[in-house]
């Protein structure tokens, strides 16, 4: 099932993402978690694709699994600054003959140390959206992300709607948000988002806190500002793993409770490959309305 057209469905969609791990014992516990979670029936699920295309055999081994082995549809993570457009093409080439029909076309990190992107190669996602839909049509529905609270090489967000824009103009079906843990800036950034023209559906990406120290590390990678009530809340439980659990599921249900009732399009949970936390979250979501 392509993601774009079961969003233009109206259907409300609830989404995983997990990435690729390093082990072949931790590719068994992974899928121990997509079976869990398989249960609540989600939309899609997606498999990350590490920086400068570090984790490509690591990660179309994962979304082969899973197509193949569940019923979930599955969405494959690319990126492309570290790829020729001939990798580019191949890789695609490999989902497509999988089956695979979706896919969440990224910029990606710049690999650290000397490097420069290879010549001619697509150095912003919204390159690597037309470069799809040149070669493959519509075979694909491609997602690419947005950034709420701006993404860290942004000047401003009137720049940051401006190159979104670009990458729906390009063919961009949806958008997956970068986490952020207030939501203030997911309405603000739709709101600007209408004033531009851009229609696609805008999905909000949600991290439930399990590990404050850890997501205060993510949340200063990516430029994303966690309350000071809720930081005030933690840290008394930084090395409680329970309690830090209790208060970040309670937060991620009350953050989803409010979007859903401002009628977001779903919601896609970063689940760090563990089902525990994503699970607890449904749960309190829907004892609170029915899904």
């Amino acid at each position: 099932m392509r993601i774009g057209e079961l969003l233009k469905q109206g259907q409300f969609s609830i989404s995983f993402e997990f990435f690729p791990p390093k082990t072949a014992e931790g590719e068994e516990e992974l899928f121990q978690t997509i079976y869990s979670l398989q249960e609540l029936a989600p939309a899609f699920v997606s498999v990350t694709y590490g920086a400068g295309g570090s984790t490509r055999e690591r990660t179309k081994r994962v979304v082969k699994r899973i197509h193949e082995e569940t019923k979930l549809t599955t969405m494959a993570h690319l990126t492309c600054i570290a790829h020729t457009k001939e990798e580019l093409f191949n890789i695609l080439k490999e989902y497509r003959e999988i089956g695979i029909e979706n896919i969440l076309a990224l910029r990606g990190d710049k690999p650290t140390g000397d490097f420069s992107p290879p010549q001619e190669a697509c150095t912003y996602a919204y390159q690597l959206v037309s470069f799809i839909r040149e070669h493959f049509g519509g075979w694909f529905s491609v997602g690419v992300a947005s950034y709420p609270e701006g993404h860290p090489e942004s000047p401003n967000m009137d720049w940051e709607v401006k190159y979104f824009k670009k990458k729906v103009e390009a063919g961009a079906d949806f958008s997956i948000t970068q986490m952020f843990f207030d939501n203030r800036y997911y309405y603000e950034f739709v709101e600007l988002c209408q004033r531009a023209g851009i229609d696609v559906p805008i999905i909000p990406g949600i991290m439930p806190i399990t590990n404050f120290r850890q997501v205060q590390k993510f949340a200063s990678m990516c430029g994303a500002d966690i309350p000071q009530s809720l930081i005030e809340r933690l840290e008394p439980y930084a090395d409680n793993p329970e309690e830090t659990l209790k208060i970040g599921v309670d937060f991620a249900i009350g953050q989803c409770l409010d979007l859903m009732e401002k009628g977001v399009p779903g919601l896609h949970f970063y689940t760090l490959n563990k089902s525990r936390a994503t699970l607890m979250v449904y749960e309190g979501i829907k004892s609170a309305i029915r899904l």
